[in-house]
C-alpha cells in the first residue's frame, strides 16, 4: 500500500531511542525525510547514522538530527523556527516526551508536578503551535502525540505520566476540531508495554517494590497482555506511520490503541 508520504517531512521528538525510534524508521522506509530531535547529541548521531544504514525505501530519505531540551519551553519557537529554515516545513510533526519519575500520585513535591507539567505538556503544545500556522497555510498536516495507556487504565507507578498525559488528550482533541478544515489531522498513538528501555526500568521498578526479580516481574507483565507478549517498535511504528498516511487523512481526533488489549475497555 502507497502511503503517499514520500517526500514529506517529519520531526519525531525522542527519535534517538525507543518509540521515537520505531516511528522516525517506519517513516523513512515511506521515503520521508526525517529529523529526529533529543537532548543526547551522541546517541542521535548514532540513531541518524543506523536510519541512513535501513535504506528500505526506493527514495533514500534525508535523515538529520536536532538537539532539542524540552524542558527550555521559551525557547522552542526559535527552534522551530531555525528547523524550519534549514530542514524544510515541518509536514508530520511527532510528539514524543519522556516520562516522569516513577511514584504514586500522593505526597509528590509540587515542584516536581509543576517541572513535568513543562516538559511533557507545555513543550508539546509550543512546538505544535510554532509549527502548526505553516501546516495550515500549506492546507496539509499531521500532528500525532505519543502519550500512555495509562490515561485510560492508570499505571500504579506512574501517577504524574497518568495525570499530565491526559491533559494532552483533552488538548489534541479540541485541537484537531480547530484545524481539521485546513486539512490537518491530530490524532493521539496510545502504547501499551512496548518493548523499550522505559518498559525495561518500569519491570525493574516494580521488582525492587515487589521484591521479586526483573525477570520475574516482566514474566507477570506479560501474563497481563492477551497477545502474551511486549509489543515491538516496528509494530507501533507502522501504525504510527499508516496514520500520518494521505489515505489515514480521514482519521482525526481520535486515540489509537497499539496495546495487545491490555486495556480491558474500549
Amino acid at each position: 500500500m502507497d502511503l503517499g508520504i514520500a517526500g514529506r517531512r517529519a520531526l519525531v521528538l525522542g527519535g534517538n531511542r525507543g518509540i521515537g525510534f520505531g516511528i522516525a524508521k517506519a517513516l523513512a522506509a515511506e521515503g520521508v525525510d526525517v529529523a529526529i530531535a533529543a537532548r543526547d547529541p551522541e546517541r542521535l548521531a548514532a540513531a541518524a547514522a543506523e536510519l541512513r544504514a535501513e535504506g528500505r525505501s526506493t527514495r533514500a530519505p534525508r535523515i538529520e538530527t536536532a538537539t532539542i531540551d524540552l524542558a527550555q519551553t521559551a525557547a522552542l519557537p526559535g527552534v522551530a523556527q531555525r528547523l524550519a529554515e534549514n530542514f524544510g516545513p515541518i509536514d508530520i510533526l511527532v510528539n514524543n516526551t519522556g516520562g516522569p519519575a516513577y511514584g504514586g500520585a500522593a505526597g509528590r513535591p509540587i515542584e516536581e508536578w509543576r517541572d513535568r507539567f513543562q516538559d511533557m505538556v507545555l513543550s508539546v503544545i509550543a512546538l505544535t503551535d510554532s509549527l502548526l500556522p505553516a501546516m495550515r497555510a500549506r492546507r496539509w498536516g499531521r500532528i500525532l502525540t505519543v502519550i500512555s495507556s495509562g490515561v485510560i487504565q492508570p499505571i500504579p507507578v506512574l501517577a504524574i505520566s497518568n495525570s499530565l498525559r491526559a491533559s494532552i488528550v483533552g488538548w489534541s482533541k479540541t485541537l484537531a476540531a480547530e484545524v481539521a478544515p485546513d486539512r490537518v489531522t491530530v490524532n493521539v498513538l496510545v502504547p501499551g508495554r512496548i518493548d523499550t528501555e522505559r518498559v525495561r526500568l518500569t519491570d525493574e521498578h516494580v521488582a525492587a517494590r515487589d521484591n521479586i526479580s526483573a525477570a520475574e516481574a516482566a514474566r507477570r507483565s506479560h501474563a497481563g497482555i492477551p497477545i502474551g507478549r511486549y509489543g515491538t517498535i516496528d509494530e507501533i511504528g507502522a501504525v504510527a506511520a499508516f496514520v500520518a498516511s494521505e489515505p489515514a487523512r480521514y482519521m482525526t481526533g481520535s486515540m489509537v490503541r497499539v496495546d495487545g488489549s491490555i486495556v480491558r475497555s474500549w
